[in-house]
Parts: structure tokens; C-alpha cells; sequence
């Protein structure tokens, strides 16, 4: 909803501004301008990504629509969820959380979590360490560095549609550039004609330079910089569900462990003491 707004107050500003100044619309209307700078940036963008990068794109875009998931209300539930997991393993055994690790959409404890459950990569993270915990073939620190590993590797991967939408909008002021040249090609070659015709042509040609620094800076950057935070977030979370396990596997108790995990995020969205304790009573 914020983009939307942005973007509104984006189009207000600037158009709102220029007609106050006693401009036309009707000038900034070229199409021909667009069809330079994002026909020759999209050309460009599909040169400098691999497939992979552009599958990641397309469909990283939509999410920030959506807004961010990571609120007060997931990390309340992911650590609900490591704390019943790991009451159920204090009281019977490792060898009870088989049948969750092994099939998480069918478990009692991951269906009381369906924010997480519906998070593949949150699942598969932790039924993964919890794997590797019930078979007890790793020291606490071997799976500590393995943790930051995969995190670290989950990080990159997030970052990759951010790298290409940046690159995307590094290059629009270029071809906005590209496009103004074109102009005035086309209007030195047009010299003759009536000075009202020749100003039209110059107008064009620098609504190129316009719409190239406008879509870089005011679209497509804060793009980038709106997926930048959203890996942020998504590390975070990581980061805290690996010390919630890392606590765990080093003798403390469930709700010691969870705790740990708690003090990991971020202080806008961190469920207080008391407030994750009166949860996890109420579960």
C-alpha cells in the first residue's frame, strides 16, 4: 500500500509543480521517448541477468505490494513453535519430532504455526537442523558455522533481484540520455522549419533526459531499495531461529532458548518479555 502512495506522490509532486509553473501535459507525452529508454534498458537487462535472476525478479516484485510479513505477529509464532518443539524433545526424547521432521504439513506443532508453515524455506531450515540434532552426528559449534553458512547463502540469494533492479535503475538516466541525443539529431537534421515546430522537437528530446532520471530515481531505485530491506528482514529471522536451535543444542531450556532468539531482532517489531511469555502460556 506505501509503494502505491509513494508512487501517487511521486506523480503529484512533479506534475502538480510543472502545471503550477504554467506547463502542459501534452509535452511530457511522447511515447516514442519510452519506447528508446525501456525498450534499450529492458534489452540491456535481459543481457546482464541469467535466467535465474530474472525468475527471481519477476517474482520478488509482487511481494512488495503485499507489504512485509516480518511483523510482531510471525516471530510470535515461529517462537511458539521452536518452544513447543522443544518442550516436546525436553519431556520425550528427540525421537519424538520423527514424524515432524519428516512430514512438518502434517505435525500438530507446525499446524498451530501457519505463517511459518507456509514459509518452504523457514520449514526446511528448521526441520533440516532438527534432522542433523536428532542424528547427533555434529558438535554445537560444527552446526553453528553451518547455520551462518546457509543463512549467509539465503542472503545472496534474496539480494539477487535487488542487484538487478538496482543495475536496472543505474542505467535509466543513460538511455534517458540516449534518447534526449536522438532528439536533437533529429532536430539539427530538422533545421529549417519554423521555430515553433524546432522548439517542439527540442521539448521532446529533453523529456528523454527527464523520464530516464525520473523512472531511475523516483520507480525503479526505491524498488531495489524496498527488496534491499526485505532481505534484511528475512536474515534477521533466520538469524533468530538459529539461535533459538544453536541455544537449545547448548543445554539451555525451551524457554531460556527462545528467548535468546527473541533478543536477536529487531527492536520495531520484537515481542517483549512479557509479552512472548503471556503467549506462549496462552498456547
Amino acid at each position: 500500500m506505501l509503494v502505491v502512495v509513494g508512487y501517487v506522490l511521486v506523480i503529484a509532486a512533479i506534475l502538480g509543480g510543472f502545471l503550477l509553473a504554467g506547463g502542459h501535459i501534452a509535452v511530457l507525452m511522447q511515447p516514442v521517448e519510452l519506447l528508446i529508454i525501456f525498450g534499450s534498458a529492458g534489452g540491456a537487462f535481459l543481457v546482464s541477468n541469467s535466467p535465474k535472476a530474472l525468475k527471481a525478479t519477476i517474482q520478488a516484485l509482487p511481494t512488495i505490494l503485499k507489504g512485509s510479513r516480518y511483523d510482531k505477529a510471525l516471530y510470535l509464532e515461529t517462537l511458539s513453535l521452536l518452544y513447543n518443539i522443544f518442550a516436546r524433545v525436553r519431556k520425550e526424547g528427540l525421537l519424538a519430532i520423527e514424524g515432524t521432521i519428516e512430514a512438518p504439513e502434517e505435525s500438530d506443532l507446525f499446524q498451530a504455526a501457519p505463517m511459518v508453515l507456509a514459509d518452504h524455506h523457514a520449514v526446511e531450515f528448521i526441520t533440516d537442523y532438527l534432522r542433523m540434532m536428532v542424528s547427533g552426528n555434529l558438535e554445537v559449534h560444527e552446526m553453528d558455522n553451518l547455520m551462518d553458512i546457509d543463512i549467509e547463502t539465503h542472503h545472496h540469494e534474496t539480494e539477487v533481484p535487488v542487484h538487478a533492479l538496482q543495475r536496472f535503475a543505474d542505467g535509466l538516466p543513460a538511455f534517458g540520455i540516449v534518447a534526449a541525443v536522438l532528439g536533437v539529431v533529429h532536430t539539427m537534421e530538422s533545421v529549417g522549419l519554423p521555430p515553433a515546430e524546432l522548439g517542439k522537437l527540442i521539448a521532446a528530446a529533453l523529456v528523454g533526459t527527464f523520464l530516464g532520471i525520473l523512472m531511475a530515481y523516483a520507480f525503479v531505485g526505491p524498488l531495489a531499495s524496498a527488496l534491499s530491506e526485505r532481505a534484511q528482514e528475512s536474515t534477521k529471522y533466520f538469524q533468530s531461529i538459529k539461535v533459538c536451535l544453536i541455544a537449545y543444542m547448548n543445554g539451555y531450556n525451551p524457554q531460556t532458548a527462545v528467548e535468546f532468539g527473541r533478543k536477536v531482532l529487531f527492536s520495531t517489531e520484537r515481542p517483549g518479555f512479557m509479552e512472548l511469555e503471556a503467549h506462549l502460556k496462552g498456547k
